[in-house]
């Protein structure tokens, strides 16, 4: 498995779900030794999409991973990119 997808639809509303659902994601990616994870964030207003990038810029968190891309043809998804 080369990559993990996590929709934050049904959690927008409550920031702590948001939190669990993208540490799991990185817990995830990190045991199983996945190159990617696919964060689907919606287009909308963007507070969402604020709010995950603003999670993956703590330093906890960004000593996990890569780098971060944002998809140039789907603005309402980003990819975690991890180097096992």
């Amino acid at each position: 498995m080369s990559r993990l997808s996590i929709d934050l639809h049904e959690c927008f509303r409550d920031g702590r779900r948001i939190d669990q659902a993208l540490n799991g994601a990185i817990d995830e990616a990190c045991e199983k030794r996945i190159k990617t994870v696919e964060i689907i964030h919606g287009k909308g207003s963007g507070q969402l999409k604020k709010r995950v990038l603003r999670f993956l810029q703590q330093p906890e968190v960004k000593a996990r991973y890569h780098r971060v891309e944002k998809d140039s043809k789907n603005h309402g998804r980003l990819f975690v990119h991890f180097r096992h």
